[in-house]
């Protein structure tokens, strides 16, 4: 397994001094995340979905072998709620290929209220390229209950079940529908909160070994507990118990 460790977006200010050195202005820290992180999760295209033109001055700004997960726009997933998904997703394609080879993972991060819907997911599903991963991140627990066929779904898309966790938990059943898998952590028990402890990252390096023990396979892991730098600090900690693992090899500073 091949593990690519970051966090869910570079742009925060309290990262100043933590990430940041004091001097470096904000339109250079993609340079300084990138440097010191394999990969990010580029959160903000959820609320407004950036150019063609942007996406690819960031790849311009980001080394080679850097990786950009993005989270797909609200539009697709919270306004239409995966109805009429043809032109959302051609415009979100469209616009991310600038990426060219920075391009990871897509993240559909359905809304909490969104009840179960395994033909409205295919058909969302079915729009994207062939050759790009998207990963699902589904929160209403009717779709758990729908499992046959909502496994069905994303194995016939090689699409991956996001796992989630918060407070430390698992929030999604720990299924492995694709060769590949993708892991948020949105903020743990420890302190200072919303840190993640030792044991809790060790847990989840095990059992992303556990569930991809091919040597090919890649899973990306983001740490959403930003605040005062919390994911910064979790994202080196979790490397550092990843790679203790055997048959892991894990990819987070730069």
């Amino acid at each position: 397994m091949v593990l690519l460790v970051g966090t869910s977006g570079w742009q925060y200010r309290d990262w100043r001094g933590v990430l940041y050195p004091p001097q470096v202005p904000q339109r250079l820290w993609l340079e300084e995340y990138a440097a010191r992180f394999a990969t990010v999760e580029n959160n903000n295209a959820f609320y407004r979905l950036p150019t063609a033109d942007t996406f690819a001055a960031w790849r311009q700004r980001t080394p080679d072998g850097f990786v950009m997960a993005v989270k797909a726009s609200r539009y697709l997933t919270h306004i239409k709620r995966l109805r009429e998904p043809e032109e959302p997703v051609h415009r979100l394609m469209d616009r991310v290929a600038a990426l060219g080879d920075r391009l990871g993972p897509v993240l559909l991060q359905l809304p909490p209220n969104l009840r179960a819907d395994p033909e409205s997911l295919d058909a969302c599903l079915r729009c994207f390229p062939r050759s790009v991963r998207v990963a699902v991140e589904l929160r209403h627990p009717s779709w758990w209950q729908a499992e046959r066929e909502l496994r069905r779904v994303l194995e016939r898309h090689r699409s991956a079940l996001c796992w989630a966790d918060r407070g430390s938990r698992p929030v999604s059943p720990l299924w492995c529908t694709a060769d590949w898998g993708y892991l948020r952590l949105h903020g743990g028990r420890a302190t200072p909160v919303p840190r993640y402890g030792r044991t809790a990252l060790r847990s989840w390096a095990e059992r992303l070994r556990d569930a991809w023990p091919g040597e090919a396979d890649d899973v990306y892991v983001y740490f959403n507990n930003d605040t005062g730098g919390a994911a910064i600090a979790d994202a080196h900690a979790f490397t550092r118990a990843a790679a203790a693992a055997a048959r892991t090899s894990a990819r987070a500073a730069g």
